[in-house]
């Protein structure tokens, strides 16, 4: 008599009479003595869809970072304005002459109607742009959701009713308008409203206002996991041995809220990525000269690109619905590399 069984991190074998077949114990004597970590890596290699998706981000993060290299190569950058550099690319309007945008052996994403500058290079420094602020609101956000979530979760009494309460007032907070209504006000902290605002100010002000209501929803989730564990006999265990509430948190508690976090993380990164293009779409982010994301879609939107070049705004959409779609993907494969009895 035989019957199917599923093996850890994937693929079935059979029983048979009642004793495991070649396949089941080969399997079970690789992943003998493996540590969850390795296991998971183990998992997460056989999901072709999380391999692909985690190559497309990283692919993304290089361009990002190398995008300095890449535009000398390029031997073009993303600041200067072909239309006064060469205004024989562009007609009367500003438009460039040859079709399709400009797009040619010498600009290959073609030339922005307007300013003129290159396509290719705005792109890649606007990558560079965006990824480097969500980065940073990630990490900040990463950091404060440990800090204030496993404290409250571990601690408890006074000190959780407090973090709780802070954490409810914040989640009443409509976050998009709060990011519109607050940049300007922020700004306006560095800089006097009569003055022209640097790039970084723009750039610290976009981090500290996503921050500001980017933390709660990590800090509940790491709060219930610690509220868990702080019950478990591993815990109880090195409260009788002396050890005090940092070295548990930092030895027993943080250990084990790794899953949650990263899961967290790769859901967390691309929805600040779109938060921040928003933001510098609406005009309260990033403005020109410096590339962005979000500052390119709204070049898009005006009336002079849409009505004489559409494929203008093809490459940062197409780009940023890539990176998105892959960042999610991931963020699915993670999960289920880390629970494999979890249904997609």
């Amino acid at each position: 008599m035989t019957s199917p069984i599923d093996i850890e991190g994937g693929g079935t074998s059979v029983i048979v009479d009642g004793e495991p077949g070649p396949k089941t114990k080969t399997e079970a004597a690789k992943l003998e003595g493996r540590s969850p970590g390795q296991l998971m890596w183990i998992r997460f290699k056989r999901d072709r869809t999380g391999v692909i998706s985690a190559c497309v981000v990283l692919f993304f993060f290089l361009i990002g970072l190398f995008a300095p290299l890449i535009s000398k190569v390029y031997g073009k950058d993303p600041y200067t304005v072909y239309a006064d550099e060469r205004p024989e690319l562009f007609d009367s309007a500003g438009v460039p002459v040859q079709p399709n945008g400009g797009i040619s052996g010498e600009f290959w994403f073609g030339l922005e109607p307007g300013n003129g500058y290159d396509v290719f290079t705005k792109l890649i420094y606007g990558i560079r742009t965006s990824l480097m602020i969500s980065v940073a609101v990630t990490i900040a956000v990463v950091i404060t959701g440990i800090l204030l979530g496993v404290a409250a979760g571990y601690l408890g009494g006074r000190t959780d009713f407090t973090i709780g309460r802070i954490i409810d007032f914040l989640l009443a907070f409509p976050s998009q308008l709060f990011f519109i209504a607050s940049m300007p006000v922020v700004v306006s902290l560095f800089v006097s409203p009569r003055d022209e605002t640097p790039t970084y100010v723009r750039v610290v002000a976009l981090i500290l206002v996503q921050w500001f209501l980017g933390w709660m929803s990590l800090a509940r989730i790491l709060r219930g996991t610690s509220l868990a564990l702080r019950e478990r006999e591993f815990i109880e265990a090195a409260k009788v041995s002396g050890a005090s509430s940092w070295r548990i948190i930092r030895k027993e508690i943080l250990p084990n809220v790794v899953t949650p976090l990263l899961v967290q993380t790769t859901y967390m990164l691309p929805a600040f990525v779109t938060a921040e293009a928003g933001l510098s779409f609406l005009g309260v982010g990033i403005v020109e000269p410096t590339p962005d994301w979000g500052q390119m879609f709204s070049k898009a939107s005006t009336e002079l690109v849409m009505q004489n070049d559409i494929t203008y705004m093809f490459f940062p959409g197409i780009s940023m619905i890539i990176f998105i779609v892959a960042f999610n993907l991931l963020g699915d494969s993670v999960r289920d590399a880390f629970d494999p009895k979890a249904a997609r």
